[in-house]
């Protein structure tokens, strides 16, 4: 059981910087692009991607981890 409390606990930290990830990178990409370059423009609409990516994978892992146990999964 302690073992799932600490991947728990990593999943929950992994959702909030994937998410920090995807404010920052939506922020580069749309209101700010104008101020830069082409390449971190690209860079920038790859990270949302990779950002969502890593928040659905997260709450998957945070999900299944609630399930193992045994507590309430909403």
């Amino acid at each position: 059981m302690e073992h799932y409390e600490k991947w728990l606990v990593i999943a929950n930290g992994s959702i909030l910087a994937s998410f920090i990830g995807l404010l920052i990178t939506v922020l580069l990409a749309y209101p700010l692009a104008a101020g830069l370059t082409l390449a971190v423009q690209i860079a920038a609409h790859m990270g949302t991607l990779l950002f969502a990516v890593g928040v659905k994978i997260a709450y998957v892992a945070r999900l299944t981890f609630l399930s193992k146990l045994g507590r309430p999964v909403h």
